[in-house]
């Protein structure tokens, strides 16, 4: 009695089992890269804090000139982490949708670290703000999107505080997912929230 014994595969079947591989590699390469740049992402945004804690502290200590006049010394504060100015690019909300007038800037800076920031000042103060900027962590590179590489602070008197800080933790979260704008993740992620 004669049995017929398989020895390997056919080519067939290693070429199905080929494509098999490479699909599912095409499926979860980009996922792992997305998450890698929003990791690098938020690990800037975190390190950041420090800088702009210092910048207070510089603007802080020159209360005492009597010539002090805070839009000055706010300029000539933020001018001191500029590199260079760079030409405005477009950056989107997280939803997908454009900025508001409020949160479009005209003056674009380059850090000595390639990352990015604006800033204005308000006319007048509101609700205590007297202005805002705007940070990308990343610089001029992709996604440039409010909540993945790019965060705010709204400036004060005393102070530079992360964009809804004081907003409970499940607007921050609402605005921090895919059909927010994105501006809470300034505050979200730097409490812990987690990433979508």
């Amino acid at each position: 009695m004669k049995t017929n014994i398989k020895k390997g595969f056919t080519i067939v079947e290693v070429s199905i089992l080929f494509v098999i591989f490479l699909i599912v590699a095409l499926l979860v390469i980009p996922l792992s890269l997305d998450d890698t740049i929003q990791t690098n992402s938020l690990s800037r945004w975190r390190n950041v804090q420090t800088d702009f804690a210092n910048m207070s502290y510089a603007i802080d200590t020159q209360r005492d000139n009597k010539d002090f006049n805070y839009n000055d010394v706010f300029m000539s504060v933020m001018k001191d982490q500029s590199k260079t100015v760079i030409s405005p690019y477009k950056i989107t909300f997280k939803n997908g949708t454009f900025p508001s007038r409020t949160y479009r800037f005209q003056d674009y800076n380059l850090t000595y670290t390639n990352a990015v920031f604006a800033y204005k000042l308000f006319p007048e103060s509101e609700d205590g703000i007297l202005g805002i900027i705007m940070y990308d962590v990343n610089g001029q590179k992709g996604p440039n999107v409010w909540g993945r590489d790019v965060f705010g602070y709204n400036v004060y008197e005393d102070k530079f505080e992360p964009f809804c800080k004081n907003d409970s933790q499940s607007i921050q979260e609402q605005d921090c997912s895919k059909s927010g704008t994105g501006l809470c993740c300034s505050s979200y992620y730097l409490s812990g929230g987690r990433v979508e």
